[in-house]
């Protein structure tokens, strides 16, 4: 009977042992000299600026890993597309569609050539951000500009008879 439960106490110890070995394996090859595994094409340090963006509104979402670029996707915009700078990090500008619904979400980044996903999240608030007006990029109408000249005429005309209406007064001295 002592024979049969050191038995089984071996056999259930190297089963345990049998099917953690690869876990801690995959975990030290991900973890090595940092670069997040798979040759340091993984992405990593995904940051989201604002956390909290308004509907229509747009993320800058930056990370590192990725020096082939890749892509970021969520279901609050549509797929992006990373760019990679000078300094080998890369970043997205996507934008918030309209009709976002308000709340939580979440992003996934995958760079070219790697299966690793890395996530972060952000919030979607109700409403368009303030509305800045076109800022002079549009010319005015027909209707504006015969507006706007005949009020240039009146005040033309309005002043051409207070000076006439003062020389009068003063005896023709101004």
């Amino acid at each position: 009977m002592r024979a049969s439960r050191a038995l089984a106490v071996a056999a259930t110890a190297c089963a345990v042992i049998g099917f953690t070995a690869p876990i801690a394996g995959a975990t030290d090859r991900d973890n090595h000299s940092g670069t997040g595994g798979n040759g340091g094409h993984g992405p990593t340090n995904v940051t989201v600026s604002p956390t909290h963006v308004h509907q229509g509104g747009a993320l800058a979402v930056s990370v590192t890993g990725c020096s082939r670029g890749g892509v970021v996707t969520s279901n609050a915009f549509p797929k992006t597309a990373l760019s990679v700078n000078t300094s080998g990090n890369s970043a997205a500008d996507p934008r918030i569609y309209d009709h976002a619904t308000p709340g939580r979400y979440n992003l996934a980044v995958r760079c070219t050539g790697s299966s690793q996903v890395a996530t972060a999240s952000f919030t979607v608030i109700r409403g368009q951000g303030t509305d800045g007006g076109l800022g002079g990029s549009m010319a005015p109408s027909s209707t504006e500009m015969t507006i706007g000249a005949s009020m240039v005429g009146a005040a033309a005309l309005g002043g051409a008879v207070f000076v006439s209406r003062r020389r009068r007064l003063s005896g023709g001295k101004v």
